[in-house]
């Protein structure tokens, strides 16, 4: 989903409680990963790996100039012939610490992940879940966005919306208008310089 389609949706959902809550969950993911630095860790389920949330996130890191956003993608099953970020097995989680951030978005309860979830969190991890809601990740999680069975948006649509969140607003408003005008000022250069000369 590229930007324009996600403006597009941020105005049908205007006056639910879905725009609010992705963007206070992606203030919570941005702010978690930018204090701390110490990385961002995103798993699924073995059922339901968020791929797709891992590049949006590193669209978002390079596009905002927060490259803490950029993820590391847990992967159940690891082929040792894959590339190397796809190449990250569930060992990951146990070595996760103090300063690093954890990602579960799970459309059920991740069973399997649990007893690792836990030990993260005891570790130091900031612990964030992204799925159903209820169950044991939700209680330790330090923060949860549920996205019930049968809500209006489903689990997918709301990881765009979070994604896009996760990238508004990472720099104080003087450098976003800064690099703004930097830009506009580079583009105008370009449009008012004489054609290049013929061969």
């Amino acid at each position: 989903m590229d930007a324009v389609r996600v403006a597009l949706l941020r105005e049908v959902l205007a006056g639910t409680e879905w725009l609010g809550a992705t963007r206070r969950f992606a203030g919570v993911l941005r702010g978690s990963v930018v204090s701390y630095g110490g990385g961002l860790l995103l798993v699924g389920t073995p059922q339901y790996e968020p791929w797709h949330l891992a590049a949006h996130l590193v669209d978002e890191a390079a596009w905002s100039g927060t490259p803490e956003l950029a993820p590391t993608l847990v992967r159940h099953t690891v082929r040792p012939s894959g590339p190397a970020h796809l190449s990250v097995g569930l060992g990951r989680l146990e070595a996760a610490r103090r300063g690093e951030t954890l990602l579960v978005v799970a459309p059920e309860e991740p069973v399997t992940l649990l007893e690792r979830v836990h030990d993260a969190r005891r570790a130091g991890a900031t612990v964030l879940a992204l799925g159903a809601g209820g169950g044991e990740l939700e209680s330790m999680a330090h923060e949860t966005l549920a996205v019930p069975e049968g809500s209006e948006l489903d689990l997918d649509t709301v990881q765009h919306l979070v994604s896009a969140a996760a990238g508004e607003n990472s720099m104080p408003a003087p450098r976003r208008r800064g690099r703004f005008r930097d830009r506009l000022s580079r583009l105008t250069d370009r449009l008012t310089a004489p054609p290049p000369p013929h061969w």
